[in-house]
């Protein structure tokens, strides 16, 4: 496949991520607290599938094992947020069927091969971008089993900073790797779970400085209300 593709669908895939944390950090600033929106993790099921078939087009493993290894909380997160049953049926299917095809075809028809042995990755490289994807997906883990003993979805602190960890391991892969795709994510991602960082230790909402300009402010309040 042309590569100018394969790079696009990476993009997409790592722009879906930006905006899913650009509305979590926004209906976060509005509120003055750490949300967790749907909308979140809507985009979240979207992005990774987008994100796997750039993995495995790339023939990157660390990619394709984050990936595979975070799915299922996105849609766990989903059903603790009551949005998951509201889905059509049709969405549902899609959303475990697509990842389940691309599994059996890694395993059963020599995929998975290929990705190990890409001589493009060195061998530490490739334990390197893997070892980071793992902590960079284990926020996921931690958000999860914080979030089943509260009973609901939430993006607790440790969230961020493991995000923060990992997301600068994976911006040294980039480098590495030359990967356009992942080295715009994670240059990017590290403010808003900075902002985050900064949220749950009671730092003030930088949107309260916008108070003074009530057009600007009642404009972010309209935005924040249709962020579910």
């Amino acid at each position: 496949m042309d590569n100018i593709l394969i790079i696009g669908i990476g993009f997409l895939a790592q722009g879906l991520f930006f905006f899913r944390t650009i509305a979590q950090w926004f209906k976060s600033e509005q509120e003055g607290e750490v949300i967790s929106p749907v909308i979140y993790w809507q985009i979240s099921l979207v992005g990774s599938v987008l994100m796997l078939t750039y993995g495995i087009l790339r023939g990157d493993f660390a990619i394709v094992v984050g990936q595979f290894l975070v799915y299922s909380i996105y849609i766990r997160n989903l059903q603790l947020k009551k949005a998951w049953q509201k889905m059509h049926w049709v969405s549902k299917s899609l959303a475990v069927i697509v990842p389940l095809a691309y599994l059996a075809w890694l395993i059963f028809y020599g995929g998975l091969n290929s990705i190990v042995k890409n001589e493009d990755v060195t061998l530490f490289w490739m334990v390197w971008g893997t070892v980071a994807q793992i902590v960079f997906i284990s926020r996921f883990f931690y958000q999860w089993i914080y979030s089943e003993k509260e009973k609901e979805s939430i993006l607790p602190l440790g969230f961020w900073i493991i995000s923060t960890a990992g997301s600068l391991m994976i911006f040294t892969y980039s480098i590495t790797r030359l990967d356009p795709v992942l080295f715009a994510a994670h240059s990017l991602g590290l403010f808003i779970y900075l902002r985050n960082i900064l949220l749950h230790f009671g730092k003030g909402s930088l949107f309260t400085r916008l108070n003074k300009i009530p057009v600007l402010n009642k404009l972010i309040g309209k935005v924040s209300d249709k962020i579910k």
